[in-house]
């Protein structure tokens, strides 16, 4: 069973947490996280793109001028794809882009992604995350205790509005609340961070 430390906001620690073996100890499947975090981008793609055909672009109706004799190249329509304003060679057209992973998979995916950061020590606990105020600073101080210095997600077992004001300026950070926690989250981010109240939600929801 995986034990991490529980740090203070200052950077001093609090104590430990035992974790879900199940969860936080999986074993790593990188083609299933890779599955995973393709599923999330596919699945955010609009496929609204569409550029017309030949058939498609008014007008071209006669042929530009008799077949032979002119000396020049035969042509049966000005909106033939070499003419300019003519139609699109294999046009993009509309589609959807999504795909399906069923839920044990997605599961799986996101305890290897978890299990990975705390093998790695890219997963960080803290007993709790507040501010007193919407003031960027206070965020920036937070992670120079920690020396969070990468690319840093931070999941809380609550909507601190407070938090999220704080660190939107950040541009190396983002604020997530634990039930959109995803593996795309978690391999986009060098560091994790977690509430120890979120890490107690994620252990309640998966059973573990």
């Amino acid at each position: 069973m995986p034990t991490v430390n529980v740090y203070k906001m200052d950077g001093t620690v609090a104590g430990e947490m035992s974790l879900s073996e199940k969860i936080f100890g999986a074993e790593y499947n990188e083609p299933l996280i890779h599955q995973a975090v393709v599923t999330r981008l596919a699945n955010e793609r609009q496929g609204t793109k569409s550029t017309l055909t030949r058939t498609e672009v008014r007008g071209g109706g006669a042929k530009p001028w008799r077949q032979k004799g002119t000396g020049r190249a035969r042509q049966g329509s000005i909106r033939a794809p070499q003419w300019t304003k003519g139609g699109v060679v294999f046009a993009p057209k509309s589609r959807d882009f999504s795909k399906k992973m069923n839920t044990e998979a997605r599961r799986g995916a996101l305890f290897s992604a978890l299990s990975k950061k705390v093998a790695d020590g890219e997963l960080i606990v803290v007993d709790k995350l507040e501010v007193s105020a919407p003031k960027t600073k206070e965020i920036v101080k937070f992670l120079a205790a920690l020396k969070l210095d990468k690319r840093t997600v931070l999941v809380m077992d609550s909507d601190d509005v407070n938090v999220i004001l704080a660190a939107r300026n950040i541009q190396s950070v983002s604020t997530l609340p634990v039930a959109q926690i995803s593996t795309y989250e978690v391999v986009a981010n060098s560091k994790v961070v977690l509430t120890k109240g979120a890490v107690e939600k994620i252990q309640e929801v998966y059973g573990a």
